[in-house]
């Protein structure tokens, strides 16, 4: 009795690592709105005055509401709407007709700000509008909470690898098995066109399709999705010419079944293990494309959080004492990237047909 592939991968120690790590980073993204401290559209409150804080900093927030924005129930997908105007403030004062306030980082020369309640067209209240917030991993140069954008920078990365997987499956998939079960001129032509793809370095190819498309979030899946579909079809290609021999298919030909019915219910499913493995490796090389292309200015754009695109808001930091800053999101890639690669191993000897 073969032992089920879940419980093979489970028995690698690496692949379960892996794939636990996968699983958490996941589950983290998809409810990342629910956990993150700044739970705002793309976690873009800006702080300049507090801009590069170290980890754990503590400051109190003076929240005043902002004129004629919407109380909306907050967003699964994309948060809430910024509806307080944040100051991050060192001291302050509340008297009987007004509130007083040191913005944080002013000198003890500089004069204190006054807001009259006479002036507020709504009931202030220092329990609801001064709060104390912590910042577990710091701030970015924009005095942005690092560790929400870090968190919904993974939730592009998933979105990024899984739809261009995706895209490369939908075509590497046919046109592989098309080109093995037909042959003759149908496989010269389409190995011609792979061989042409597989040519051009894939970096950039998807350089060049993303400036053809313009810059955004879209256009990366399509980038990414059209420079892997090549490696999934030559695979899927190597496959199905091994199984086309096989006496159930010349049955099923004999029997009369369209080619269609032959090549996806009876070639493809006994092809699926090796495109599979692929997929895996396919997922972790999306993340790092796509890290590179926000990196250069052509991925996702602000205020989009990306890790890429913070590696590059804030590489100059790895010479000064705030070195995290680009560290910290360049650890993310390495580990997920890593995760996956390690769960992709564990695939391939769990499919193997000669492991028990």
């Amino acid at each position: 009795m073969r032992t089920p592939v879940w419980k093979k991968i489970l028995r690698n120690p690496l692949g379960a690592i892996g794939l636990v790590f996968i699983l958490i980073v996941f589950l983290i993204s998809l409810f990342a709105y629910q956990i993150m401290p700044d739970n705002s559209n793309n976690a873009n409150q800006m702080h300049i005055s507090i801009a590069s804080e170290r980890p754990g900093f503590e400051v109190e927030i003076l929240k005043l509401p902002i004129a004629n924005s919407s109380t909306s129930k907050q967003s699964f997908f994309s948060g809430n709407e910024i509806e307080y105007n944040e100051i991050p403030i060192s001291e302050w004062q509340l008297k009987t007709n007004f509130l007083g306030y040191k913005v944080y980082g002013a000198s003890k020369e500089d004069p204190w700000q006054i807001i009259k309640f006479s002036e507020l067209d709504f009931q202030f209240d220092p329990e609801i509008h001064i709060v104390r917030r912590e910042f577990f991993l710091g701030t970015d140069k924009y005095g942005r909470d690092l560790l929400s954008r870090l968190i919904l920078g993974a939730r592009l990365s998933f979105s990024v690898g899984f739809i261009s997987v995706l895209i490369s499956l939908l075509i590497g998939i046919p046109l592989g098995a098309i080109a093995a079960y037909y042959g003759g001129w149908v496989d010269k032509l389409i190995m011609w066109f792979i061989n042409v793809i597989w040519s051009i370095p894939t970096l950039l190819m998807v350089i060049a399709i993303s400036l053809a498309l313009g810059k955004g979030f879209w256009q990366v899946f399509v980038a990414v999705g059209f420079t892997m579909w090549v490696e999934v079809a030559r695979v899927v290609r190597g496959q199905v010419m091994s199984i086309k021999e096989k006496e159930y298919v010349q049955a099923a030909k004999v029997i009369g079944l369209r080619d269609w019915k032959i090549i996806f219910k009876h070639i493809l499913p006994n092809a699926i293990a090796p495109v599979i493995v692929i997929s895996a490796a396919n997922f972790a090389a999306a993340i790092l494309i796509e890290s590179g292309l926000s990196f250069l200015g052509i991925g996702a754009q602000p205020p989009m959080p990306s890790w890429g695109g913070m590696i590059k808001d804030h590489y100059a930091y790895l010479i000064v004492d705030k070195a995290y800053l680009a560290l910290a999101p360049g650890m993310a890639i390495m580990f997920l990237v890593l995760a996956f690669m390690m769960l992709g191993n564990a695939l391939r000897d769990a499919l193997d047909v000669r492991s028990v």
